[in-house]
């Protein structure tokens, strides 16, 4: 099945030299759920459950890679500090 929306991604990360396979692996990750929240957005998401779907262990990683996805424009991202609530995540499709 194509998927405009990731056809759209990798378009475009193939021009971006800042982007390392764990920005990849993260927007993946948050790509999964975006797909299994029936493709609404915002989703709701946490930094746990991102760090285990894109198998990063640090998380300064998951931080740091979070801050570079949003300065690059793949997503925009407003943290939750609430212990149940998660963070609001849009992922961006301009190229």
């Amino acid at each position: 099945m194509f998927v405009p929306e990731l056809a759209a991604f990798y378009e475009r990360i193939v021009r971006d030299n800042r982007v390392t396979v764990t920005h990849i692996s993260l927007y993946m990750a948050m790509f999964h759920i975006w797909n299994l929240a029936a493709y609404s957005s915002p989703i709701s998401v946490s930094r746990s459950q991102l760090m285990r779907l894109s198998k990063i262990a640090s998380r300064t990683t998951y931080h740091n890679h979070m801050k570079e996805l949003v300065d690059f424009g793949y997503i925009k991202y407003i943290p939750s500090y609430h212990p149940v609530l998660g963070s609001q995540v849009w992922l961006e499709w301009g190229i």
